[in-house]
């Protein structure tokens, strides 16, 4: 079996395999299967929630700043959030929408159906019966037969005796809503008006967990479950938000879908961050790669395919400095802190100059790792040296090349 670069957790006939990040493996420790403590996995976990933290796409409670280690994984914090916040907001308002039904009733409600009433009652001698159309405000709903899904699924799933208990509670509500099985795409055009505004992030954890999961069951026993993030995507999302939200003389755009390399427009070129700052704008590219070190080798340790990939990026957009960031690790052997630049000359431009910078970026709390910490400590506390650490490097990784003072 190879994880590639996903993580996460898979759940087979109640065994649990968890998928950590490379960024941790150490290659001077001998690995064994008792090798990693109850400290080293809380923070490998932790670390893993404060990325999500920062990620557009997955909106966390208020109340992440206090979990601490109060869970197992990740995941589990993941049902977690997902759960309370759910059964608090349930306990206020369960969440109703106007639907669209078709029945027959013994008066005219919403619209008659004419078709149906001669083809259908008249027909067969039930002229006393009427096929009507009409919107009713239904608890029967497809968000709550979404939600019923996902608590279902993820009852089965959990160890926590917590959120199994949160999950029970919702879908104890729910128990007139109809049982069905539904996919990721089934929460793509959900829409809700202001009185139900908070449930978008309920949605949010569904899509969450519908879009990243993988279940097999049969005869209702559950017999496989995964919950796998894609690495790249985290890395990207988490660089993408950090800068969005810390750093306020940034403005970051994500992935743009109008620009193509050929005439022809065939070849969509998709740059993972553009950054601007006072006008000047600069292309930037996350890899979620580790760099080995190597003295003999005066690439820094860059692939040529990403070198090529932002050089055209940088010729496309008319800019004349780009970025490629790679993630920081505890290996040993492999670049942490050394940052190069990489001067092109574009000979079609009368001899531009194109400065690429290469840098690693420091996410990862080593001390947290190294020491074997367990922390209560809230995520914001944990990981705040850590924050203030990246913030500097990006900013100090900013200034020179936009020549600001």
């Amino acid at each position: 079996m190879k994880s590639n670069k996903y993580v996460g957790i898979i759940n087979v006939n109640g065994h649990k395999i968890n998928l950590l990040p490379k960024l941790f493996f150490q290659n001077e420790s001998s690995y064994s299967e008792n090798v990693i403590t109850k400290e080293e996995f809380t923070a490998y976990h932790n670390h893993i929630l404060w990325w999500l933290s920062y990620c557009r796409k997955i909106k966390f409670p208020n109340y992440l700043s206090s979990l601490g280690s109060c869970k197992s994984d990740f995941f589990e914090v993941l049902i977690y959030l997902f759960a309370k916040y759910t059964r608090t907001l349930m306990g206020g308002s369960i969440y109703q929408q106007y639907e669209s039904i078709d029945r027959e009733l013994d008066f005219i409600k919403g619209r008659l159906d004419i078709n149906a009433y001669i083809n259908e009652n008249l027909s067969s001698g039930r002229w006393h019966k009427v096929s009507c159309s009409y919107d009713s405000f239904e608890l029967d709903n497809k968000l709550n037969r979404i939600i019923k899904y996902v608590a279902r699924v993820l009852f089965n799933i959990s160890t926590n005796d917590e959120n199994k208990r949160y999950l029970h509670d919702i879908l104890f509500m729910l128990d007139e809503v109809t049982d069905v099985r539904v996919t990721a795409d089934d929460c793509a055009n959900i829409k809700f008006n202001p009185m139900f505004g908070e449930y978008e992030v309920v949605r949010d954890y569904c899509l969450l967990f519908l879009r990243n999961s993988i279940s097999m069951s049969y005869k209702d026993d559950l017999k496989l479950f995964a919950f796998l993030l894609p690495m790249e995507y985290v890395f990207e999302d988490f660089i993408f938000g950090f800068i969005d939200k810390e750093i306020a003389t940034i403005s970051v755009s994500a992935q743009s879908n109008s620009t193509y390399l050929d005439k022809d427009k065939s070849f969509l070129l998709r740059p993972d961050l553009i950054l601007e700052i006072n006008g000047h704008s600069i292309i930037a590219d996350t890899k979620y790669k580790i760099v080995y070190a190597d003295g003999s080798d005066n690439k820094g340790g860059v692939l040529q395919s990403d070198l090529y990939q932002i050089l055209a990026y940088a010729v496309r957009f008319k800019v004349n400095d780009a970025i490629l960031l790679y993630p920081n690790t505890m290996s040993g052997n492999s670049i942490n802190s050394v940052d190069n630049e990489i001067i092109i000359i574009d000979e079609l431009a009368s001899k531009a100059e194109l400065r690429i910078k290469v840098c690693r970026l420091p996410i990862i709390n080593k001390n947290l790792i190294r020491q074997g910490m367990f922390s209560e400590e809230p995520l914001e506390e944990i990981f705040e040296q850590t924050k203030a650490e990246l913030k500097e490097r990006l900013e100090y990784l900013l200034k020179p090349l936009l020549k600001l003072s």
